[in-house]
């Protein structure tokens, strides 16, 4: 019997890359990844992938320059040893805030990225919850965009009912909340917000009614989690019982954690795209959620050429 299909994980997340393995009950490829002593990265791929479908489960998380080169080196070693095709699943998709000149000469760096990507042989791409779904637009390979939404529907099913009010953190959320709140049918609200500057948000007013209510704010990703805690903190002075926050991407870098724990916030969701700090992992409020049942069956479909997007039907 010939050898279709084989996983390969980077070292930004091989809990993750273990755990979509189980899923799809097969072994991860052998694959050593070793630096030099002047910080080069090494990669050799200890095994037969001549033809086969090989897939590299490599978020691009921080540190976010070593992992990318991890996953361009890994797919050119791949291509060099004759795989038959080399998809990057990339649960979380570094640079993608950078996706658009913000002032005269700055970079587009989300497609920088992408052009390495299709430089170094990945001839399809499957992220999730993208910060801008035009990133699928700087690719010319296929790009499988998926949505961690049947993971935290199930969260929020669970935890709510339909008296909850789905919360926008900014404008342009809205769709994405929009989404969430038909199907679990609640409300919605939309925090209006003004930003000075990179990383720093400031809560102007409240869109929507939410006293009395149970708050679930609903985002793509924490980073230093400022505004999230603005927008608890608004959400608590307009009369909510209760603020729950569910994020596809658990950034939480800086001040995050700290922020996070000293907020009115009952508890912050996030899934496993990116691996969780220590200091996250001991914060009693914080609480991951798997993406591997999802990513192992959007893998299983790409190999068998099965539709993925009946996945979010």
């Amino acid at each position: 019997m010939f050898k279709k299909v084989c996983l390969f994980s980077g070292n930004a997340h091989p809990q993750l890359a273990t755990a979509i393995a189980a899923y799809l009950e097969t072994p991860l490829g052998k694959c050593k990844i070793t630096r030099f002593s002047d910080g080069e990265t090494f990669c050799e791929i200890n095994e037969n992938v001549r033809g086969v479908d090989a897939f590299i489960i490599q978020p691009t998380c921080s540190p976010v320059n070593d992992h990318v080169m991890e996953l361009l080196i890994m797919a050119d070693t791949l291509r060099r040893a004759s795989a038959g095709s080399i998809t990057a699943v990339v649960p979380y998709y570094g640079y993608a805030r950078q996706d658009r000149k913000i002032a005269p000469r700055t970079p587009i760096t989300s497609k920088l990225v992408a052009d390495l990507i299709q430089a170094a042989g990945i001839t399809r791409v499957v992220s999730v919850d993208l910060h801008a779904g035009q990133i699928q637009g700087f690719f010319n390979v296929p790009f499988d965009h998926l949505y961690a939404m049947p993971v935290m529907l199930d969260y929020i099913k669970r935890n709510f009912d339909g008296n909850a009010v789905c919360v926008s953190p900014d404008a342009g959320g809205v769709e994405r909340v929009r989404a969430y709140a038909k199907r679990i049918n609640a409300s919605i609200a939309i925090i209006d917000k003004r930003r000075e500057r990179a990383n720093v948000s400031e809560v102007m007013h409240l869109i929507g009614e939410v006293q009395g209510k149970e708050c679930v704010i609903i985002d793509d990703m924490i980073d230093t989690a400022g505004t999230l805690v603005g927008a608890a903190k608004a959400l608590m002075d307009e009369g909510a019982k209760r603020v729950v926050a569910c994020a596809t991407h658990g950034v939480l870098s800086g001040p995050a954690v700290q922020r996070i724990t000293e907020s009115p916030l009952d508890q912050v969701v996030v899934t496993d795209t990116i691996p969780l700090s220590e200091q996250a992992k001991a914060c009693p409020k914080i609480k991951q959620i798997s993406t591997a049942r999802l990513l192992g069956e959007a893998i299983k479909r790409i190999h068998m050429s099965d539709s993925v997007s009946s996945l979010f039907a």
